[in-house]
């Protein structure tokens, strides 16, 4: 029996929504970690490789077995490669150049792309003028934080456009893993996930030549490990029970609440800073999702004093 979805989130709800922007704004921080010792390409295999190990026993022990079929197979590369294998290699390239932090606000304009590609390739989630306000407010805040940067070459500009990059890989991701409706989530996030890590490996292999590297040391062992059974496996898990008992809609809100971590780890353990740029681009993408979503403007409304005509 289908679980019934709810449109307002219980206590347990937000406990796991808060839990679930904790571990992905962290993983900004547990990448710029591994990054000072590895790779993007042998981090992003790392992260995923585990990851995709661990989904797997966790899908043995819940009973499922993973398709055998080619069809299958094919879709879960599709999304693999939209949903990690490229936003992940895009991050981990221009985190090596810009600040966690910055990279995780710049990646929080994801649902933006989502609401504009879901208008033109899909068939019910139309632009409303609410979500073409909110799209303008959360471009605007995009174009203030890159600014003049753009213009900075690979150590400005590029790498932020790297993470809009993502941002729409992801978005992309969004609209594609619709077909996957009728499929169990966590088949779906082992499939994918395992798929990602197979496409980069010979990636890693051929670029990084990881056999070369000096050996990592236990930092850099832990920030991997944390990336792949934390801010992905566990991730994921999290992510698919929102999605169950509340919806895309709530879940939309994690968010809001990424970057916040993100910032907050860079400032307090990488020494990083953010500019007063970067602080108001924040604010308007804050303001664009908040304005797609409509339960903050929904509450102040409700809040108002009403005036009757008696007593004006």
């Amino acid at each position: 029996m289908r679980r019934q979805i709810r449109t307002v989130m219980s206590a347990t709800d937000w406990l796991f929504l808060v839990a679930l922007g904790t571990l992905w704004g962290g993983s900004y921080f547990f990448g710029k970690v591994a990054l000072a010792q590895l790779p993007p390409f042998t981090v992003a295999v790392g992260r995923l490789g585990l990851a995709a190990a661990m989904l797997q026993v966790v899908v043995r022990a819940a009973g499922y077995r993973m398709p055998g079929s080619l069809r299958a197979w094919r879709a879960f590369w599709v999304m693999g490669l939209l949903n990690n294998a490229i936003p992940m290699s895009l991050i981990l390239w221009g985190q090596i150049r810009i600040g966690s932090g910055l990279a995780a606000i710049l990646n929080a304009s994801t649902p933006l792309f989502t609401v504009v590609l879901a208008h033109f390739f899909t068939p019910d989630e139309r632009m409303t003028a609410k979500k073409v306000g909110g799209v303008l407010f959360g471009l605007a805040g995009v174009a203030v934080m890159i600014g003049p940067d753009v213009l900075g070459g690979l150590d400005g500009g590029l790498a932020q456009l790297a993470m809009i990059g993502a941002a729409i890989s992801y978005a992309c991701a969004g609209i594609f893993g619709r077909r996957f409706g009728g499929a169990p989530p966590l088949i779906t996030a082992a499939g994918q996930v395992t798929a990602s890590s197979l496409t980069l490996l010979p990636l890693s292999l051929v670029v990084d030549r990881p056999w070369l590297l000096p050996l990592p040391g236990a930092r850099t062992w832990a920030a991997v490990f944390s990336l792949a059974l934390l801010c992905t496996a566990l991730a994921y898990v999290i992510y698919f029970r929102i999605l169950a008992t509340s919806g895309a809609s709530n879940l939309l809100l994690v968010t809001l609440l990424m970057p916040v971590n993100a910032v907050f780890l860079g400032i307090t353990m990488l020494g990083e800073h953010i500019e007063s740029r970067q602080v108001v681009g924040m604010a308007l993408i804050a303001a664009g999702l908040a304005t797609i979503d409509g339960r903050v403007f929904a509450l102040l409304r409700r809040g108002l004093p009403r005036h009757s005509p008696a007593s004006s």
